[in-house]
């Protein structure tokens, strides 16, 4: 006779044959019984206490992008429901695997105006990949395994699950609590591509006298990086990425052109973009950002190859003569193997690894002349090209939308394949980098691992210096203080005459509030103090913070091309 699990019980023992390590935060009234089996039994797992449940849902982002596991985070009814939100989307919507469960009011005080009641369903539907409320605690195994099913498989997106009190409390017969351990990691259940469309691809590359890759993180999630490397070598084409994509090849690579699009490409990248006559989107959405709002490349000028684990990405905007539905290891593999069957080309090419070190030269000589500036307030280039010196390959950077971001993405040259750089492209969400870091600290503990973000940022996510104070989390934290939501007054400033309204606010002494929490920081203001705080803060073996007073976004050349003009 089978033993009786309670519904926490089971939905931890599911947790753990999922081979789920780590597990991301905040307590509730709710969530009672979970947290009393999460106590109780002996199953291997982490639990890291958030400070918000949107911060848990970040780290779990971060967990799950250098890991390649699934990333679990979890809250209580309610406000704790509403708030794992943000984290949720920006997963589902970057194709990364986090689970956010939420317990609930019981089932038997629903529609009594049960305090914190909500749909929490009906909430999280148009946000995730898959999402489902329980009503029985017989149904939570099924629920589960369904839940890492649908995460990892095909395209992969965030899930979540709503756990009511009294399910939690519920009886679950203990044979009924088994799981497939594979379905913990993604891509879990691989697709390979029509060989149809895999003969067309290579026809069309081979015919293609300037052909370019333009890869999102698609790439790097499917673990493609040597397949493509390997593909672009043998044809002699041109690799350029989204931010998403960066580590789907060495950017020091001959052939790499770097980020293109409007946030974190160049004139000079834009310009290889264009001279091709073949685009290759590779896991990439062809989005606004990636084509500077569709005009590099121009519909119409070159010939389109789209490989994707999404078909609704195919023909959204530019006419595809290959759309390749599937993984995109399995199809760049496949496509490798059929040109290796012709002939190598040997066609005269202007968009060449010459090309790409020209446009290169170019790009970097113009950003060598500002990160070497004396200027003050501190020129971002400056600290770009001071870690760069001093960070080690294996570094992850983690990176908030505003100063960082285009920064990081256009001029940090990431050496090494594989997830090294994360930034929230897809909701652009302010207060991501600090938490997201946390979570890659856990995921990859080996490396440094760094947060880098604006004083905007700072302000939304600074509690979360206790969480990381208190597990001894060895983060080195960068704050570009500039006391403006610099992008926004940016964008005021190009496109609305300069009239500034309501983006300026006061500065803060983030080191001294950094030091508050227990964190050794560090304020610099002389460029020529940069790198000596620098090194000393990611030497040590805690938690730092440098508060870098710093150039506004409006007064700099950040490489966005709606400013450029």
């Amino acid at each position: 006779m089978s033993n009786q699990l309670s519904g926490a019980e089971a939905f931890v023992r599911l947790l753990q044959q999922h081979d789920v390590k780590h597990v991301f935060g905040l307590c509730g009234d709710t969530s009672l019984p979970l947290y009393d089996a999460l106590f109780r039994l002996d199953h291997g797992m982490t639990h890291i206490l958030s400070r918000d449940e949107r911060s848990a849902s970040y780290m779990a982002d971060g967990y799950a992008r250098v890991t390649g596991k699934v990333g679990i985070c979890e809250g209580p009814s309610g406000g704790g429901a509403t708030y794992i939100l943000p984290g949720v989307v920006e997963a589902n919507e970057s194709s990364i695997p986090i689970l956010a469960v939420t317990t609930d009011i019981s089932v038997g005080g629903r529609g009594r105006y049960t305090l914190t009641e909500l749909d929490q369903e009906a909430l999280f539907r148009p946000l995730s990949k898959w999402n489902r409320m329980l009503n029985r605690a017989v149904d939570i195994p099924r629920v589960v395994r369904s839940a890492f099913t649908h995460m990892t498989s095909a395209k992969p997106g965030s899930a979540h699950i709503g756990l009511p009190f009294d399910v939690q409390k519920d009886p679950v017969d203990e044979a009924d609590v088994w799981a497939d351990r594979a379905l913990g990691s993604y891509p879990s259940r691989r697709f390979g591509p029509d060989p149809e469309m895999v003969a067309r691809a290579a026809e069309a590359l081979l015919s293609a006298k300037n052909p370019i890759f333009i890869c999102g993180g698609g790439v790097v999630i499917a673990g493609a990086e040597a397949a493509l490397v390997q593909l672009a070598e043998w044809l002699g084409a041109a690799v350029a990425t989204t931010i998403s994509g960066q580590g789907s090849i060495p950017e020091d690579h001959p052939l790499a052109t770097g980020v293109v699009g409007s946030n974190g490409g160049t004139p000079m990248t834009r310009a290889l973009v264009d001279m091709a006559d073949l685009v290759i989107f590779v896991g990439c959405r062809a989005g606004s950002v990636t084509t500077e709002r569709w005009r590099h490349p121009l519909p119409g000028k070159a010939r389109v190859v789209h490989i994707d684990a999404d078909p609704g990405v195919f023909g959204a905007t530019y006419q595809t003569q290959v759309a390749m539905l599937s993984d995109a290891r399995l199809a760049l593999e496949a496509i490798l193997a059929e040109v290796k069957t012709a002939p190598r080309p040997t066609i005269g090419r202007m968009l060449d690894a010459a090309a790409i070190a020209k446009a290169k030269l170019e790009k970097f000589g113009a950003f060598n002349a500002l990160a070497q500036s004396d200027d003050a307030p501190i020129r971002p280039e400056r600290v770009v090209a001071t870690l760069q010196k001093i960070l080690p390959n294996d570094a992850v950077i983690v990176c908030d939308p505003g100063t960082p971001c285009p920064y990081f993405s256009g001029y940090y040259e990431f050496k090494s394949t594989g997830r090294h750089f994360i930034s929230n492209r897809a909701h652009g969400a302010l207060g991501y980098s600090m938490s997201a870091a946390v979570g890659a600290w856990y995921g990859r503990p080996q490396s440094k691992v760094l947060s880098i973000m604006g004083d905007g940022s700072f302000g939304f996510t600074v509690g979360e210096m206790e969480t990381i104070v208190r597990q001894k989390v060895p983060l080195t934290m960068i704050v570009f203080s500039n006391s403006v939501y610099g992008w926004i007054k940016a964008g005021q400033k190009t496109g609305f005459d300069s009239r500034y309204f309501s983006v300026d606010f006061s500065r803060t002494d983030h080191a001294k509030v950094a030091e508050a929490f227990g964190v050794k920081a560090w304020t610099v203001r002389d460029p020529a103090d940069l790198e000596t705080a620098l090194r000393q803060a990611i030497d040590h073996d805690g938690p730092t913070l440098v508060d870098i007073h710093a150039q506004p976004l409006q007064d700099a050349k950040a490489p966005v091309s709606e400013w450029v003009a």
